[in-house]
């Protein structure tokens, strides 16, 4: 069985090609050429943790594996997303790999909201604000400029040390000036693309900050509260990865559309479209 470390996967990852790999499952995901059964996840909750098994077959790749992901999000001194990926050999069931999946889920999740801003977003979007300051808003800040020439970057997350640090750190990744900004409303108004990846209990995206036809990806996820507010997504063209997952309800589903349902902003029929039905 071959492993992969870490580091081999960071060496072998291919932004780019990702992204399209990620195209092709989703597209094939839509029409039902795929097997995705909705995740299960244990709580811990004196830990306002979880741990999550995701299992997935593509037969149009061969592809048969399944992720356990652990979701501890008070960790300080280590990751609060840690995960191994097990891949199957199809035709008869055996384990192939073995691979760190810390790397690949933050490059995929990444990758996924790439491929959303690539499609749902203008042409002509400039401005990017990135919310968060840990490893999911790290990989959107290599990703998204990968779809879009953004003149503007802007950060902003809940300690402003850890927002500069970061701004500091993208500067020299991408080669242009990344601006930390002291507010989630600073960095969001006049942006062209949001981009949410925190654990926060409470909305760090407000309708009242966003312009008419921002384009707002969010992946964070927190069991007490949601990143996005209620009128965000009454007033969004709602897009998912996949209805079945997104309507779910927590800790399979996504909390943030859970409560916006909750208190009658939107209905499961809200939902305009899956990625995979607009690749």
């Amino acid at each position: 069985m071959l492993v992969l470390s870490r580091p081999d996967v960071e060496r072998l990852l291919d932004l780019d090609r990702l992204r399209e790999a990620v195209a092709e499952a989703m597209a094939d995901l839509s029409a039902g050429r795929a097997s995705m059964p909705s995740r299960i996840a244990a709580l811990v909750p004196e830990r306002d943790a979880l741990l999550a098994a995701m299992p997935a077959y593509l037969p149009s790749s061969g592809a048969l594996a399944t992720k356990l992901v652990s979701l501890f999000p008070r960790n300080s001194d280590r990751p609060t997303h840690q995960a191994v990926i097990v891949v199957f050999d199809a035709s008869n069931g055996s384990p192939m790999a073995l691979m760190d999946g810390e790397a690949i889920t933050a490059a995929r999740t990444a990758a996924g909201s790439a491929l959303a801003t690539d499609l749902l977003a203008r042409r002509d979007a400039n401005v990017l604000a990135v919310i968060g300051t840990g490893v999911q808003a790290r990989a959107h800040l290599r990703a998204m400029p990968r779809v879009r020439e953004f003149r503007e970057v802007r950060v902003a997350g809940h300690h402003a040390t850890k927002a500069h640090e970061l701004a500091n750190e993208a500067t020299e990744w991408l080669g242009k000036k990344v601006r930390a900004v002291e507010t989630y409303a600073d960095a969001i108004r006049d942006a062209d693309v949001v981009s949410a990846a925190t654990h926060s209990p409470e909305p760090v995206v407000r309708r009242e900050w966003l312009s008419e036809g921002t384009h707002v990806t969010s992946v964070g996820y927190n069991t007490a509260g949601r990143e996005v507010d209620g009128a965000t997504f009454r007033d969004a063209l709602l897009v998912v990865e996949s209805r079945g997952a997104a309507l779910a309800p927590p800790p399979a589903g996504s909390n943030d559309i859970a409560m916006a349902i909750a208190e009658g902003a939107m209905t499961p029929e809200h939902v305009h479209a899956e990625l995979g039905e607009l690749v």
